[in-house]
């Protein structure tokens, strides 16, 4: 088992950089596929980025490639999602999820553990 907690969310303007972090406990990391997903106020819950266990794959959702980049640390347990270029609407609650085994990677049901959420907010 593996318990997520995001932070480094924020306010920010258009045109801003964040960068996210998730550190999960449990000496467990390597053996989990990390994502990020997000949910806008209205929205589904939709995904953004993820990153394979050894850290070589990763893919990024259409709406945020050439923008956002996530990456992990292994000796940090972390994973991280930086998010340059900013827009309003990527103004949304990002949540951090693990996966012990492989699936779609783009759908939700792949992830077994889900961290509580940090939110972002893009001012224009």
């Amino acid at each position: 088992q593996v318990q997520l907690v995001e932070s480094g969310g924020g306010l920010v303007q258009a045109g801003g950089s964040l960068r996210l972090s998730c550190a999960a406990s449990g000496r467990t990391f390597r053996s989990y596929y990390m994502a990020w997903f997000r949910q806008a106020p209205g929205k589904e819950r939709g995904f953004v980025g993820a990153i394979g266990w050894n850290g070589g794959n990763t893919l990024h959702a259409d709406s945020v490639k050439g923008r956002f980049t996530i990456s992990r640390d292994y000796a940090r347990n972390t994973v991280y999602l930086q998010m340059n270029s900013l827009k309003p609407e990527d103004t949304a609650v990002y949540y951090c999820a693990a996966a012990s085994s492989f699936g779609v990677v783009t759908g939700e049901t792949m992830y077994d553990y889900w961290g509580q959420g940090t939110q972002v907010t893009v001012s224009s």
